[in-house]
């Protein structure tokens, strides 16, 4: 679940502004501020059921969204491939892996 819960934090950082506002409020809410269905729906003024119905919603969107583009995976790989450019001394392997995050872009 928390492995998850990172990976869906990740997707409100990249597609957060797709979702509308009140998806986007509850599922940060949910899944960055740690907060229950119930203190969410205190908060915004809506039904636990409303949330529960938000924050699935909201989900299921920014997994398709994912699904379609694929920036998080992008993104991990590049990350992956500036650490290897870090670490490596030869300026040969540093040249192809940087022609592999281009690649990437």
């Amino acid at each position: 679940m928390n492995g998850d819960r990172a990976y869906i934090s990740r997707l409100i950082d990249i597609y957060g502004n797709a979702l509308s506002e009140r998806q986007k409020d509850v599922v940060d809410l949910y899944y960055n501020e740690d907060l229950s269905l119930a203190e969410i729906s205190e908060n915004c003024g809506i039904t636990r059921q409303g949330v529960r119905d938000a924050i699935r919603h909201g989900v299921e969107t920014l997994r398709s969204l994912e699904s379609a583009l694929g920036f998080e995976k992008k993104l991990k790989r590049i990350s992956v491939l500036a650490s290897e450019i870090k670490q490596n001394g030869d300026i040969d392997e540093v040249k192809r892996l940087a022609e592999s995050i281009i690649g990437e872009l």
